[in-house]
């Protein structure tokens, strides 16, 4: 974990961003010895919202399971899957 003062924001913008470019960690900013501000880079950011968001969706189907919604089989994961490698590589669907 790196902390620094948030006056170095200000005096050293650079070498804060290749730091957290360089790390892919965020960098805390302290203003008056207290915690204020976490800087990233963009690419970090937007791998965190990412996971997030997958998460987010992950918890949503568990609590559906937990709640008795039915799943999918492993034969329907498996074609569901087939048929979306088939479209994304652009051959149109699998059916």
């Amino acid at each position: 974990m790196t902390i620094r003062p948030s006056a170095a924001i200000r005096q050293n913008y650079n070498e804060i961003s290749d730091l957290c470019k360089k790390s892919g960690e965020p960098v805390f900013l302290t203003k008056n010895g207290e915690g204020d501000l976490v800087v990233m880079d963009i690419e970090t950011f937007s791998r965190r919202e990412k996971m997030l968001k997958l998460r987010e969706e992950l918890l949503a189907v568990e609590e559906d399971r937990r709640r008795g919604s039915e799943g999918c089989s492993v034969d329907e994961v498996a074609a569901m899957m087939r048929s979306a490698i088939k479209e994304a590589a652009g051959h149109g669907t699998a059916e």
